[in-house]
């Protein structure tokens, strides 16, 4: 049986289950998830399910998913999670059907963003994905895979580097072994590693050459689109060789965004860096005097489709927002009546429509 050390078990943890003071309990690691039952590791009962007093209460984004930390009452066949731990970090996105908070992934220390060097390669979709990891408290490492399907991945790298500012890029091949040392390098004993990226970017494929073995189904690329297709279905927390572990999610057509705790500006280092020269400290970057932002996209320094990028992030963001704080909302219905009354006022004077 693996230690609570081997599985990540960090100080931030072991100070949490401290405070607890319950020597009878033990902490566990959630490996999978299941219907109301939890894969454990850290602990004899290789199965875990919530105490009466849990069941109604570690629900919506508190519910455990992989990588997740919680206490037990162990024994041989099935243990009761009493608690759960705070989580150091917790990759979260907007559910497409519901609209609803959905945790991918937790207490993930550094998430590979798995991206094709075939036609899959999208740099909107990179940004996105940097702006979630960053947001969930992980150091993200872009991984261009499929670099045996392209004569010079070199442009490809230039163009992901334009983007992804002070990110590590580590261009692979699942297929040949390429770069899988480089890659290695990213992980060391008792570290957790996510795979996260679109369907067809080979994450399965990759995940079997860390883990050395055929853990993850990998189905056929597609001919008539050079895509693969979904194979993970669900998150699970697999062991390394080396020690670490890794979760593979499944292949996500959508990763809407909910919050932003300095998520974008990270991300959008480059904008936020102008943004900190602006002559007013609420500058909205659209008619103020005095904007570094404007003055950077009129010299071609920011680019037209990154700026967009970035305004897009952060009304998806603020949307979200003012669904979930009605007050907020009210606020925001307020402002932009403002806006609109200003802007019919400035026409009836320019007599423009």
């Amino acid at each position: 049986m693996l230690s609570p050390e081997d599985l990540g078990f960090h100080a931030f943890f072991a100070a949490q289950f401290a405070t607890l003071d319950r020597p009878h309990l033990t902490p566990a690691r959630i490996v999978a998830d299941g219907q109301g039952v939890w894969h454990l590791a850290g602990c004899r009962a290789p199965l875990g399910e919530l105490s009466g007093r849990l069941r109604g209460a570690m629900a919506g984004v508190d519910r455990p998913v992989a990588g997740d930390w919680v206490a037990v009452a162990d024994g041989d066949e099935r243990a009761i999670i009493h608690h759960g731990l705070r989580r150091r970090t917790a990759l979260v996105r907007r559910a497409a059907d519901a609209g609803a908070a959905q945790v991918i992934a937790a207490n993930v220390d550094r998430f590979f963003v798995v991206t094709s060097a075939n036609r899959d390669l999208n740099i909107r979709r990179i940004e996105r994905y940097l702006t979630a990891v960053w947001e969930s408290g992980a150091a993200p490492v872009i991984v261009l895979n499929k670099v045996d399907l392209v004569e010079d991945a070199a442009p490809l790298i230039a163009e992901i580097a334009s983007v992804a500012l002070g990110v590590p890029i580590v261009p692979v091949s699942a297929i040949t072994g390429t770069g899988l040392n480089a890659l290695q390098e990213q992980i060391g004993p008792g570290a957790t590693i996510g795979l996260i990226g679109s369907s067809g970017v080979g994450k399965s494929s990759l995940a079997n050459r860390l883990l050395g073995r055929a853990a993850q189904q990998v189905n056929a690329i597609r001919d008539d689109d050079a895509r693969g297709r979904h194979t993970t279905t669900r998150r699970e927390l697999l062991m390394l060789p080396n020690g670490g572990m890794l979760v593979d999610t499944p292949g996500m057509r959508e990763f809407g965004l909910l919050e932003d705790g300095g998520g974008v500006d990270a991300a959008f280092a480059d904008i936020a860096g102008f943004a900190e020269e602006c002559r007013f400290a609420d500058c909205r970057h659209e008619s103020e005097p005095g904007c570094a932002v404007r003055a950077a996209i009129a010299a071609g320094v920011i680019g037209p489709e990154r700026w967009a990028s970035y305004r897009k992030l952060q009304k998806e963001i603020a949307a979200y927002a003012t669904r979930r704080d009605p007050v907020l909302a009210a606020n925001e219905r307020k402002r932009w009546k403002a806006i609109h009354k200003s802007v019919r006022a400035q026409s009836r004077i320019t007599g423009k429509p």
